[in-house]
């Protein structure tokens, strides 16, 4: 197997697993451990995996959030459900903020049953989605592109949200804790807080394995969002910390 293709099979390994054992991947590619570590090095380089004792994952953690790409391959039964319930809480003729996040994507492709709305947003796999949608007004946000997180951030797209004003704001994150939410990005901190400041109101999506973990920079006090969906109950610690202090879950249960 050639180096590329190596490479390839171990990020496809991790979309299944979340985590890979050095040895596991070394006897499963019939190559030295000194190889494969060549090769985690490579891809944590790229922003692809972050290496851990004796292997590597794509959980998140405080300073690494795995590629687009890849979240938008994992959960997705889970993140549909998110979606409905959000999507519940938007009505005909509202002016919607859409933020980054593999969520926020399959909640974009739900907007046309709303129609009609305007859609602002920074994520290209929105835009893709709802671009030449009939009853849709699409509004892209400009900025740099990111391919890790397939969205548009940095000073171009502050400063088009302090210019704009929108009934709702679907926010996503890859960490809460107490009654916290965190991002690993500081740019993409700035965006989500800047569709925020920009909305009436803001609904936050965060899958229950997220809860009770945190990451870098802290995006806001839970309070400033009038809705928190989950996809199920998080870990009994958790939800008891988010019941002390006052924060109702909306849980999209399965089933």
């Amino acid at each position: 197997m050639r180096r590329g293709e190596r490479r390839k099979a171990i990020l496809d390994l991790l979309v299944e697993q979340r985590t890979a054992d050095l040895d596991d991947l070394a006897t499963r590619f019939a190559v030295s451990r000194m190889t494969i570590h060549r090769d985690l090095d490579d891809l944590e380089q790229e922003g692809l995996l972050r290496k851990v004792r004796g292997g590597a994952t794509i959980e998140a953690g405080t300073q690494f959030e795995s590629d687009f790409q890849f979240r938008a391959r994992q959960n997705g039964e889970a993140k549909d459900r998110m979606a409905a319930v959000a999507l519940e809480l938007i009505e005909p003729g509202m002016t919607v903020m859409v933020n980054d996040g593999s969520t926020a994507a399959i909640l974009g492709a739900l907007l046309p049953e709303k129609r009609p709305l305007t859609v602002i947003t920074n994520n290209a796999a929105v835009l893709d989605r709802l671009k030449g949608e009939p009853g849709i007004k699409l509004m892209a946000l400009g900025g740099v592109f990111s391919a890790k997180f397939n969205a548009f951030f940095g000073v171009v797209t502050e400063d088009a949200l302090a210019r704009l004003k929108a009934d709702m704001a679907i926010i996503s994150v890859p960490a809460v804790a107490g009654r916290q939410a965190f991002h690993m990005d500081e740019e993409v901190v700035r965006a989500k807080r800047a569709m925020m400041a920009a909305a009436v109101q803001s609904c936050l999506l965060v899958n229950h394995q997220r809860i009770g973990r945190s990451a870098l920079h802290v995006l806001a006090d839970l309070a400033q969002f009038s809705t928190v969906i989950t996809d199920d109950d998080p870990a009994p610690e958790a939800q008891e910390a988010l019941a002390r202090e006052g924060i109702a879950l909306r849980i999209a249960r399965p089933g």
